[in-house]
């Protein structure tokens, strides 16, 4: 029973925020005259000599008092005595972990807010960097249209934009105190709530005590944000692991992002890039479990949710490791600017930029522009050169109307400078972008 019931094993992890919160209880219990201020000072003593304990790796975790909470209110009684005894007045434990838990994820989202940023600076800067140096743009993994190595940078930024934008959402929900709706029906000493969220930098109490202490879609909130973010970091290193191979060669990693083969001396295999692809797994893992513990659980608080904990602290953990090996293999590769602009022009990349100066010059309707370079595709397929090697006469004998000013359209360079609608890959709007995105991070 002790195995299965105790949890100072991995919620020891909140000490800090159970302190946090204790200090600030007992300091309202003190003004609204519930205890002596003498026993109120007591209490703020002694639970700082206790933060210092467990802060020098000295403090006596117990396992037979079941978690933190029991941990630190024995210590602080063994410290100093009956006024221990007298902090839990008007509390629960329910309503203690709470909480301990929202200050917990609290503090969590402020940590890798400043994460997500700092791998948007880096992608932000490689962007500037390669404003104007084209790569190929895929869909379905096939060459569709030239873009820069710029523009595929600032798409991520703008995925973890919005990344950082759910979490801010979650902060603001989540931003209520439950501490003082006791073990689910609130209290009947006189206490103040408001005070006590104020004092824990929350925006106010929460408005009912069932809620309060049952509620858990704040840290469901917190790791379906960490799943989605997960996920756009998990598609930057599939890239990276592909750009990595000897067949594309788009990119090069140092020894620092890299390991070796116990067998192969020539590999460098790119297992930062895989670990942060795989712990996406674990984080999407933790979301399916949270939401199976707590679907079928009535009001109020039930001994299930002391499985809410670990998948948090594990996926957070898991989020911030990929987010800094993100940040360092963004800074650490190497583009390979002429393999990449080699490759930009490759599988006819700018059919469309032909079909769309036989829309604009010839003013043919766009199927009918689309079906010509379809057939000069084809042309060009069967000879196996590019649709820049065809002749003006190759060109003429499917479409009489198109003159050699063709020609200047069918560069890569041409096509991604082309691109400048709003949002789109011309080299000065990619500049643009990430001048923009380097001011706001800065």
């Amino acid at each position: 029973m002790q195995e299965i019931n105790a949890s100072i094993g991995f919620d020891r992890k909140m000490w800090r925020q159970d302190i946090r919160g204790s200090r600030a209880h007992a300091a309202m219990l003190a003004r609204q005259g519930i205890i002596a201020v003498e026993d109120a000072s007591q209490i703020e003593a002694g639970l700082k000599q206790i933060a210092s304990e467990i802060e020098a790796g000295n403090f006596p975790f117990v396992d037979a008092l079941e978690d933190i909470h029991m941990n630190i209110e024995a210590r602080l009684t063994d410290r100093i005595g009956e006024a221990g005894k007298r902090l839990h007045t008007g509390r629960s434990r329910n309503d203690q972990v709470a909480t301990d838990f929202r200050l917990w994820v609290r503090d969590a989202i402020d940590g890798v807010d400043a994460q997500i940023a700092d791998v948007m600076l880096a992608l932000a800067e490689r962007a500037a960097e390669h404003a104007g140096d084209p790569m190929p743009g895929f869909t379905h993994l096939q060459t569709a249209q030239p873009v820069t190595f710029g523009h595929h940078m600032l798409a991520y930024v703008e995925m973890l934009s919005r990344d950082r934008g759910r979490l801010a959402d979650c902060r603001r929900r989540m931003n209520e105190c439950p501490l003082g709706s006791a073990a689910l029906a609130g209290t009947s000493f006189p206490l103040d709530r408001h005070m006590t969220a104020e004092a824990l930098g929350f925006n106010r109490p929460t408005a009912n005590s069932l809620d309060a202490v049952s509620d858990r879609d704040f840290a469901l909130e917190f790791l379906s944000a960490a799943a989605i973010s997960a996920m756009h970091l998990s598609r930057l290193a599939e890239e990276i692991i592909i750009w990595c191979s000897a067949p594309y060669r788009f990119i090069r990693l140092s020894d620092a992002y890299t390991t070796g083969s116990s067998i192969m001396p020539q590999k460098r295999n790119p297992d930062a890039a895989e670990l942060v692809r795989a712990k996406t797994g674990r984080i999407t893992g933790a979301l399916v479990g949270l939401l199976t513990v707590m679907k079928g659980l009535p009001l109020a608080y039930a001994k299930d949710m002391q499985e809410d904990k670990e998948p948090v602290f594990d996926a957070a953990d898991a989020w911030a490791l990929s987010l800094a090996a993100t940040a360092g293999m963004v800074r650490d590769m190497k583009p390979n600017v002429a393999r990449l602009r080699e490759f930009a022009g490759s599988g006819f990349a700018t059919a469309t930029d032909l079909a769309d100066w036989l829309v604009r010059v010839l003013k043919l309707p766009f199927r009918t522009a689309h079906h010509v370079t379809g057939r000069l595709v084809a042309m060009a397929e069967g000879r196996e050169i590019d649709l820049s090697q065809l002749s003006l006469a190759d060109m003429q004998s499917v479409e009489p109307g198109i003159t050699e000013a063709i020609f200047g359209v069918l560069t890569v360079d041409a096509s991604v400078a082309s691109r400048r609608s709003f949002g789109g890959t011309a080299p000065d709007n990619v500049a643009q972008q990430a001048a923009r995105w380097l001011q706001v991070l800065a």
